[in-house]
């Protein structure tokens, strides 16, 4: 499944409008609609942005997994 199949069929199972997700990932609906479409290439914020508010692997969503994982929680800094 490509990364365009998945980033449409996460916002569809969680029953999610495209201006709600491209709220979420701070860009317009239109430009969300060109990700979904292919019209535009999903930038690597956008991605990171996408992963986080689904919680899922960046790897699920590029396709390279099939397992969804979930987004990495930050560890503590120690310094």
């Amino acid at each position: 499944m490509s990364y365009l199949e998945r980033i449409k069929s996460l916002r569809i199972e969680r029953k999610k409008k495209q201006r709600e997700v491209a709220a979420q990932i701070f860009v317009s609906q239109r430009t969300y609609s060109d990700y979904e479409s292919g019209r535009i290439r999903l930038p690597v914020e956008s991605l990171v942005r996408l992963a986080r508010y689904y919680d899922v692997s960046m790897d699920y969503i590029s396709g390279a997994v099939s397992d969804t994982g979930s987004f990495p929680a930050e560890e503590p800094d120690d310094t």
